[in-house]
């Protein structure tokens, strides 16, 4: 279903409704983003970890028995693993891979592409190895080109010479999307975020609520996978969205962790 988009309204304003929701849930799937959801923007990616508020509220709602958590990230899966401990499910790569039930799952498609996005990303170390602050990430099943310090001026060049390499190495295998100042590089399949929290909550009782969270382009595909039956809550400005509702910043994310451990639920003793 394709949910509409117009600007979130605060979460604040929707939480006695949500309340009312999961009170009469039979439990809770909460699947978020990381970078900028439980971890803030950083110039560098390597330096990114989620704050301690958001850490204890993720463990806590984890070993809750009516809590599922998933984290759904655009990082490598075994880079994000590594970043945040508790969740039962992992998905990386924009759910390209899928870690759950004691098993990883990869996309077959994007398995296949996998030498494709390596040949572009070290064609890219070199082409755009002159540009300041330029830093070209290889994970594997997708490259993510960052130029969140890049100078303005040369932004176009990074934007051009990306181009160049995946017409040339990946043809019509591979394609590039936006998302907050990066360059994502990955196989032309439909897939993302949304078909991972799909599969996700395929496991789960029909009865239990689905909340997702997360700040970037992204995300939204995840977003109206959970709208309208569950709640989709971006992290950022109002900006238009497929989510109901916003919260500003990683530490508006850690009160309302808090808040569904507590006084938002029963499912947490």
């Amino acid at each position: 279903m394709t949910v509409a988009q117009s600007p979130p309204r605060p979460l604040d304003d929707g939480l006695p409704q949500l309340r009312a929701t999961l009170e009469d849930a039979d439990g809770l799937l909460l699947c978020l983003d990381f970078d900028g959801t439980l971890a803030p923007i950083v110039d560098d990616p390597n330096a990114a970890v989620p704050s301690e508020r958001n850490r204890e509220a993720v463990a806590s709602l984890a070993a809750a028995p009516s809590v599922t958590t998933a984290v759904v990230s655009g990082r490598a899966l075994s880079d994000v693993r590594e970043r945040i401990d508790g969740p039962s499910i992992y998905a990386g790569n924009h759910g390209l891979e899928l870690a759950r039930r004691g098993s990883i799952a990869v996309h077959p498609v994007a398995r296949k592409r996998a030498a494709r996005v390596d040949r572009v990303c070290s064609a890219l170390e070199d082409s755009l190895a002159s540009v300041p602050n330029c830093r070209i990430e290889n994970k594997r099943l997708t490259g993510t080109v960052h130029v969140r310090s890049v100078p303005p001026a040369a932004e176009s060049v990074v934007r051009r010479r990306t181009r160049e390499a995946v017409d040339r190495f990946g043809g019509d295998a591979l394609e590039i999307s936006l998302g907050k100042r990066i360059l994502e590089i990955g196989p032309d399949v439909p897939w993302g975020k949304g078909q991972a929290v799909e599969l996700i909550a395929a496991d789960v009782s029909p009865e239990t609520v689905v909340v997702y969270i997360g700040d970037d382009v992204t995300d939204e595909s995840a977003f109206r996978a959970v709208e309208p039956d569950g709640v989709g809550v971006r992290v950022g400005n109002d900006d238009p969205s497929s989510a109901s509702y916003r919260v500003r910043a990683p530490a508006d994310v850690a009160a309302f962790l808090s808040w569904l451990g507590s006084t938002g639920t029963g499912l947490v003793e």
